[in-house]
């Protein structure tokens, strides 16, 4: 998408290593902080309809999906970034959009009945936050930028210790069927519904994923390449071509992947035997439940891609 596009999903922020509050500025009314994380600056700001969850959980909120972020990523996407948080009466989070506009923005709705426990299991703070470590890119090439968010945001979690790896290969195995290719379809490029933009996009991170594991012994996964993006200067702030963006991550795996499954997803469609590719990776769907499997032939893949690399990397607060 490009810089001034809206992606819908759901709001956060946040690193690592320090939470320091501090007073900003802002209206009358609102609660306003400053999170000092990782060496990055989240300016909160609460717009509150009415009295019920408190600063406290959504600073805490914050920094939990920044924490999965910058695990992931192994630094924190933006140095600065502002958080609108506009509150209603109800449950839930609700309106994610995020902006590269001032160093990085986002907007989100969430509700006044919404308890830490709720915020503790919602997704879409982190799958927000991701979307600040991509570049913008043309619109359609937006299914690259959702589909990201969506791959790698129950990864990042479960690396952060906030997510269990069983869940998250239960909803894959649930819902990654919704990006394969219906009948009509034109690839990924032309083909702009909502479950080939975001479950397409993320079908393509996975099968990426998975070849530069196979193809790099497992030294390398799409990890690398998305850390190497980032740190090439390729975050939501800038517009790039997505073929500029897909070298530099084939570059930090030393592989063609992203470059060769590019040019045969964009224009036309793709299926993935996903059965099979689930035997291979030992997902194994018993009745209602998903059981792994370390026997399979690509089981150490499984458990590299969700594995966490930096293990000393933890969130304090001061």
């Amino acid at each position: 998408m490009n810089s001034s596009a809206i992606r819908f999903a759901i709001f956060v922020l946040a690193s690592v290593c320090s939470c320091l509050p501090i007073l900003s500025a802002g209206k009358a009314d609102d609660e306003t902080s400053t999170l000092e994380m990782g060496g990055s600056k989240i300016d909160v700001s609460i717009e509150r309809s009415s009295a019920g969850v408190s600063k406290q959980d959504l600073n805490r909120w914050v920094e939990m999906a920044g924490l999965a972020v910058t695990t992931y990523y192994g630094k924190f996407p933006v140095p600065r970034l502002a958080i609108h948080i506009k509150t209603f009466d109800g449950v839930g989070v609700r309106h994610g959009q995020t902006f590269g506009m001032d160093g990085g923005l986002i907007r989100i709705r969430v509700g006044n009945q919404t308890t830490m426990d709720d915020l503790r299991d919602d997704w879409t703070m982190t799958h927000e936050m991701i979307h600040l470590a991509f570049p913008s890119v043309e619109e359609n090439h937006h299914w690259a930028e959702e589909g990201i968010s969506t791959y790698v945001e129950p990864i990042a979690r479960i690396q952060a210790g906030n997510m269990d790896e069983i869940e998250m290969w239960s909803d894959l195995a649930r819902d990654m069927p919704k990006g394969l290719p219906a009948p009509g379809d034109e690839g990924l490029d032309h083909t702009h519904t909502w479950a080939r933009t975001y479950w397409g996009g993320a079908l393509f991170c996975l099968v990426a994923d998975v070849e530069i594991r196979k193809r790099t012994q497992n030294r390398k996964g799409l990890e690398d390449a998305l850390r190497a993006i980032l740190n090439g200067g390729a975050d939501i702030r800038s517009d790039w071509k997505l073929e500029a963006a897909f070298k530099i991550g084939d570059h930090a795996t030393g592989t063609p992947v992203l470059a060769d499954m590019f040019a045969k997803w964009k224009d036309r469609p793709v299926t993935v035997d996903l059965p099979e590719m689930w035997k291979q990776l030992g997902v194994r769907t018993e009745g209602q439940r998903v059981v792994l499997s370390n026997d399979a032939p690509l089981a150490s893949v499984r458990r590299a891609i969700t594995q966490r690399e930096d293990s000393n990397v933890k969130a304090t607060e001061r």
